[in-house]
């Protein structure tokens, strides 16, 4: 596995994302963008001094992207050698699709098929890649909250496509509103499972995902509401060059959890935690969304 960040050129509080982003806030921060650029360059570096093999696009001036830094929203790689394109919500998102990362991929990697799904914003109907659903790769499982960003027709289809069982619910934060990303709510590792069982109001759903869990050999790993609001659903499981497992998560999803839930999660990988305040506060995502998995061969 490889990695593709995308190193801002314009990082600010994007007003259209926060209509159903209730992470993001819109506070004052003094040099901001110099802020977040240092933050992702300290990312990549750390993930870079423990072997992850990590491909940085740089985000162009114009069109203005201020989300730019959060590309597994719009694009997403799978092992058979299909690109997906992704519908975004909000419309200054949707130029984020730039020739600069879609050219890296194809001059770098062996694309076989582009599966592009972007018409269906005409349509008003979104699926925003791995973060609305949550993918189990060696399974072929997706996991999706229903959303204003994942449309269950369009998730039903793309796991069709994908050869993907598809496993929807409704997740709700503390104050019962739709949780807008799949990926803030739950983490799916290659034998365990973080996620926030308590956004789950209905029963039956809930029951669905732990039968599934079950079934796949996965260790549950609950994390409570106030966890989630640090990010600590928001976790992605990366592999370095030796094929090692590592867990990236932020500083402050690190600091929420537990010393019980951190023993556990050491169990099956190292967790190497990084700070990035500044990209959690304003763009209300966290390590994994900046973090897109490439799995394509080589060309």
């Amino acid at each position: 596995m490889e990695l593709l960040m995308v190193r801002p050129y314009q990082f600010y509080f994007n007003q259209q994302t926060a209509a159903n982003n209730f992470f993001q806030s819109d506070i004052d921060i003094e040099n901001a963008n110099e802020l977040a650029l240092a933050e992702f360059d300290t990312m990549v570096e750390q993930l870079r001094a423990h072997q992850i093999k990590v491909n940085v696009v740089q985000d162009t001036k114009d069109p203005s992207t201020p989300d730019a830094i959060f590309p597994n929203n719009w694009v997403s790689t799978h092992p058979n050698g299909t690109l997906c394109l992704y519908p975004m919500f909000a419309e200054n998102r949707r130029a984020e699709r730039k020739s600069t990362v879609i050219n890296f991929l194809h001059s770098n990697y062996k694309i076989q098929d582009v599966l592009d799904l972007t018409e269906l914003e005409k349509e008003g109907t979104y699926l925003e890649g791995t973060g609305s659903m949550v993918l189990d790769h060696h399974n072929k499982i997706a996991y999706g909250c229903l959303s204003e960003r994942l449309d269950k027709v369009a998730f039903t289809s793309w796991c069709h496509k994908m050869q993907f069982k598809p496993i929807t619910f409704k997740a709700v934060d503390d104050k019962t509103q739709p949780i807008y990303h799949t990926n803030v709510m739950m983490c799916v590792g290659n034998q365990f499972v973080v996620i926030c069982l308590e956004s789950i109001p209905n029963e039956l759903e809930k029951q669905i995902l732990l039968e599934c869990f079950l079934q796949t050999n996965k260790e549950v790993i609950t994390i409570s509401q106030d966890q989630l609001n640090h990010f600590a659903g928001n976790m992605l499981q990366v592999f370095d060059m030796h094929e090692k497992p590592h867990l990236i998560m932020s500083e402050q999803a690190h600091r929420s959890l537990e010393p019980a839930q951190v023993k556990n999660l050491e169990k099956y990988n190292p967790i190497l935690p990084i700070s990035i305040p500044t990209i959690e506060a304003l763009g209300g995502g966290s390590t994994r969304c900046m973090m897109a998995e490439i799995y394509f061969s080589p060309a």
